[in-house]
């Protein structure tokens, strides 16, 4: 699809307005669907739908007219895809969506063929949790199916004190009775995240490895390149580019993976979309992760992936709103630093605001320096 054509986006979040500023550089037009009306897509796009992820009509409306359909959110109601699919070619497509919105299709997905997870179980009752937690050595992660992102709809089981039944009980209660998915502890050396690229000619192409740092259960911190060693660090793309493959996804697929003491590689979860790991590819990639979406959507040229120089972003939560306005005349004296916001409107405990970025002669030194720069707010 050449430059001039209309290319919609399923969510007008921050992904959606960096994608859309990233398809206007290219000279595409852009139209996004989101529950908000003033989302953050919606100032950088030509026009903005209203409606909820399982609003068929407002995705209809969406479509119609449309070169080309992605997302940036993956809980889209599978009758809304199927309608934009109906209209307009859909990436990265309806069933590996169907599959990756759910924990347990994906995880149960991931098993049956043949990629490298930690032990498992899909729970549908408290009875199965409990059986479940035995089985898995009482110290379980668990995490609601639908619906769940950034430590939302996920519960800790045996990992600070010794499991009861009061405990299982409570987690339960907490995902609404709804099916889960309990995971065993692991004993992890780091998190990374590896993003891939698939154009619908079939051109596959990764990034290096991002190691990731989580506080509550949301990406505080993610640098590029990870350093995990280069047997790793190959068995990691390879692990991303198999996975976006074997899915058919014509778009990006960002692996999330733990790196056990022991060295294995494992597949924690999988995003069909831009991810906030890869946020510092703007300025460290030769290619962002946003344009290289445009690109596999529009089935261009798939970008190169180098990393030009080590980079890092450090997400702002609106917890830092919640004491006045952050200092940010203080963050930018930092060198190489770069503010990120993206106009949301109302600041809350948890909610993503923006995020800053910095480049440096090592991972090492442009970590401290996009954590200098919050510290200085």
């Amino acid at each position: 699809m050449r430059p001039g054509g209309l290319i919609a986006i399923l969510g007008g979040g921050q992904l959606g307005r960096m994608t859309a500023m990233a398809a206007r550089t290219m000279g595409y037009r852009v139209r996004v669907m989101d529950p908000e009306a003033a989302c953050p897509a919606s100032f950088v796009a030509d026009e903005t739908i209203v409606g909820r992820w399982d609003d068929v009509d407002a995705a209809r409306r969406l479509a119609a007219g449309a070169d080309v359909v992605t997302l940036e959110i993956e809980q889209i109601g599978v009758d809304a895809l199927k309608e934009v699919a109906s209209l307009a070619p859909l990436r990265p497509g309806v069933e590996p969506i169907r599959i990756i919105q759910d924990k347990t299709l994906q995880k149960a997905w991931l098993a049956e063929n043949g990629f490298p997870t930690g032990p498992f179980r899909v729970v549908r009752s408290e009875e199965e949790l409990r059986d479940a937690v035995a089985a898995l050595g009482g110290s379980v992660f668990l995490k609601i199916g639908r619906g769940g992102y950034d430590g939302r709809g996920q519960a800790r089981i045996g990992i600070d004190r010794p499991v009861t039944g009061a405990d299982v009980r409570d987690a339960w209660e907490h995902m609404g009775g709804k099916p889960a998915v309990a995971e065993r502890a692991l004993d992890l050396e780091c998190e990374i995240s590896v993003m891939a690229a698939r154009s619908p000619s079939g051109e596959v192409r990764a990034y290096p490895a991002a190691r990731n740092y989580h506080e509550n259960q949301i990406l505080a911190w993610s640098v590029l390149p990870a350093d995990v060693g280069r047997d790793l660090e190959i068995a990691a793309e390879a692990l991303a580019e198999a996975l976006i493959t074997k899915l058919g996804i014509e778009g990006l697929l960002c692996a999330e993976l733990f790196v056990t003491q022991q060295g294995e590689l494992l597949v924690n979860e999988l995003a069909p979309r831009p991810h906030n790991s890869y946020h510092q590819s703007e300025r460290g990639c030769a290619t962002s992760q946003f344009e290289q979406l445009v690109r596999a959507v529009c089935n261009l040229p798939l970008g190169s992936t180098e990393l030009m120089s080590p980079c890092a972003i450090a997400n702002l939560l609106g917890d830092l709103w919640l004491e006045g306005e952050p200092n940010f005349s203080g963050a930018l004296t930092v060198p190489g630093v770069r503010l990120h916001l993206y106009e949301k409107r109302t600041p809350r405990t948890g909610r993503k605001m923006g995020h800053l970025s910095a480049t440096g002669a090592t991972p090492e030194a442009a970590l401290e320096r996009v954590l200098e720069a919050k510290q200085r707010l």
